[in-house]
């Protein structure tokens, strides 16, 4: 009898987890429809019969991106948004350019793992362990590494090189989200209040403030 019991705890658990997975897709595609009045988690299918060639196409990819500002990179993004077709697919991908000694500042994607390659030049990446490790994982990648950032871990990248660099980064996610930790942090709408930042720093508020004007 405990035996039994045994059996259906672990079917139970082994179903709990399938079931709070993705589901996969009952069909061949479901093209993304901005206009769709429908709410969904995610975009309306457009009607099958007017999908063409362009809901799956996207050029211009070999661009660089332009990296004149303050944090010296550009991500171009290839998600949902500027390819219909992945809708409900799990994947999308990025360009990351890198002015020399550029960075991509710690950030997160939410919903999703990233794998990175290095095209052009030499990158220093990490990402950070959650609490309370908070270990910092990060290695020297040279043309044609790839590196690993688990889904909703803090991680960056910098161009260690005196030459601009370039990466391709694909995720697991047709909308894999960013959430830049300065950014968010520093120049929310409204703002965080000052003084609770102060004192989760354990600076002036004054520092604080100073460094909410730069968002």
């Amino acid at each position: 009898m405990a035996s039994n019991f045994l059996f259906f705890g672990i079917l139970i658990a082994i179903c709990s987890v399938v079931l709070a997975s993705d589901p996969s897709p009952l069909q061949d595609f479901c093209v993304a429809d901005p206009n769709g009045p429908v709410l969904v988690n995610g975009h309306a299918c457009k009607d099958p019969k007017l999908v063409e060639a362009n809901d799956f196409f996207l050029s211009g990819l070999h661009l660089p991106g332009n990296t004149s500002n303050p944090v010296g990179s550009r991500v171009t993004p290839a998600n949902v948004v500027q390819i219909p077709g992945l809708n409900t697919l799990g994947i999308s991908l990025v360009r990351i350019d890198y002015a020399p000694w550029g960075i991509n500042p710690p950030h997160t994607h939410p919903r999703a793992t990233e794998i990175l390659t290095v095209i052009e030049g030499t990158l220093e990446v990490g990402f950070v362990t959650s609490n309370p490790e908070l270990r910092l994982i990060t290695k020297k990648l040279e043309k044609g590494d790839i590196f690993v950032f688990p889904v909703g871990l803090v991680h960056f990248q910098r161009n260690v090189g005196y030459s601009n660099a370039v990466a391709i980064a694909a995720l697991s996610s047709q909308n894999p989200g960013v959430i830049t930790i300065a950014n968010s942090v520093f120049g929310s709408n409204p703002a965080i209040p000052n003084d609770l930042l102060a004192k989760s720093f354990q600076v002036d508020i004054k520092i604080i403030d100073w460094i909410q004007s730069k968002f």
